[in-house]
């Protein structure tokens, strides 16, 4: 049971409204019954010392003071003992709260959480349209149900367990790239983008590489040339002018091909691309080799500070467009759901299919979870304390028992009256 300091803000607002009234009509009726003895002492007094008719006074409020007796005991027993006295079935909630947990519960199942009253209370619910009004005008008068489902979400998400979940869901994430068959799909994607032109841009790039690469290694070429160059070929200085020779033919050539498209060494890189698309397609050894590769790069430890990333960050964006509804409806994703909502509203085959869908889930999910949820509530009750019982159950029926008080007060004084009328009568 969760203690008044963990109750939300609205919920503790009502329950200390209403314990003040609780309070309040406590004092009214003690009060009473207090004003019911006063008289009594006071019309008592002048009954046997000025006028006899002062005992119609007495029989009132006599008679008024024992049922407001009466009945202080009586509502009294059923929450505590009077007086603190341990008078035998007295404290009657607390002393039967695993029964009263029992009865509950099995009332709650029994009359409640029937797959037939479900069906039959949730056979006219429209899903289907709550969603569509929703999603077509996030800003409308559902606007705070949106704002506290969002708020709502997002708390669920915060409490869950990041560590236990982002295992799970990074176990899930590797265990599907494991799975996954990429080498068909890097083909397919090879193939659009040379169909489409685009792979023009990577031999551009390439090409821009190549001629970085080469401006920064020129002395790695003429030291190779020289090492293996003769004696005489380093007497007469030709190693270097080879070297020299070799650099500027590969600048040049590098040079053509970023300015010519036609370029022949660009023909043959486009065919080896084209070639490569087909094997990663359709050869068995192209794609065991690339599995191989992805199965090295997702054993990498790199590559799991990127899934863990990966992980932060999805979270993040979850728990921001949760607490965030507004930004999550603007952009493209936000005019794709509002035009769903839409479709959700106009679409009477999709409302049927979604509507007759959430019914049988509910209806599934009462008959599958309906015990466990009376067994929730009897182990809850189960659970309480005395005071807690005690203290909820009152505050639940509020001041209606302080007026079985005050009546059986006021009840018993016409009584009283009515029976010393009688009794001058005989």
């Amino acid at each position: 049971m969760k203690s008044f300091d963990q109750l939300g803000k609205p919920e503790a607002l009502r329950y200390i409204q209403r314990q003040r009234e609780l309070r309040q009509m406590r004092i009214v009726a003690t009060s009473l019954l207090v004003v019911m003895a006063i008289v009594f002492v006071i019309a008592k007094y002048l009954e046997t010392r000025v006028h006899i008719h002062w005992g119609f006074l007495r029989a009132f409020a006599e008679a008024g003071m024992i049922g407001g007796l009466a009945d202080w005991f009586a509502v009294t027993a059923l929450f505590r003992h009077p007086l603190g006295i341990p008078i035998p079935h007295t404290a009657i909630i607390p002393n039967n709260k695993v029964r009263i947990g029992v009865t509950l519960a099995n009332f709650l199942r029994g009359n409640f959480l029937t797959t037939k009253v479900v069906a039959k209370r949730i056979r006219k619910l429209d899903v289907a349209g709550a969603m569509g009004r929703f999603l077509a005008n996030p800003s409308g008068g559902e606007g705070r149900m949106r704002s506290g489902a969002s708020r709502l979400i997002g708390d669920m998400l915060a409490s869950l367990d990041d560590e236990r979940l982002g295992v799970e869901a990074k176990k899930a994430l590797r265990a599907q790239l494991q799975k996954l068959d990429i080498a068909p799909l890097l083909g397919q994607m090879l193939q659009a983008a040379i169909k489409e032109g685009r792979h023009r841009a990577v031999l551009d790039g390439i090409i821009g590489w190549s001629a970085k690469t080469l401006d920064a290694n020129e002395h790695l070429i003429h030291k190779m040339i020289e090492e293996r160059a003769s004696t005489i070929m380093r007497w007469t200085g030709l190693d270097t002018r080879l070297a020299d020779a070799v650099v500027k033919g590969l600048h040049k050539m590098l040079a053509e091909m970023a300015a010519d498209p036609k370029h022949p060494l660009r023909a043959k890189g486009e065919e080896g691309l084209a070639k490569l698309a087909a094997d990663l397609i359709s050869d068995e050894e192209t794609q065991r080799r690339v599995n191989e590769w992805k199965m090295e790069l997702l054993g990498n430890p790199a590559i799991g500070k990127w899934i863990d990333g990966l992980w932060q960050q999805g979270r993040e964006g979850l728990l921001k467009a949760a607490r965030n509804p507004d930004a999550t409806m603007a952009g493209q994703l936000g005019n794709a759901l509002t035009k769903l909502g839409g479709s959700l509203q106009s679409d009477d085959r999709l409302k049927r299919q979604i509507n007759r869908f959430a019914r049988r889930a509910i209806v599934g999910t009462t008959e599958n979870y309906g015990d466990n949820i009376v067994k929730l509530v009897s182990d809850t009750i189960e659970g309480w304390d005395a005071s807690t019982i005690t203290d909820r159950v009152e505050n639940a029926v509020g001041s209606d028992l302080q007026f079985i008080r005050i009546n059986g007060t006021l009840v018993g004084g016409m009584v009283g009256l009515i029976i010393h009328s009688v009794g001058l009568m005989i």
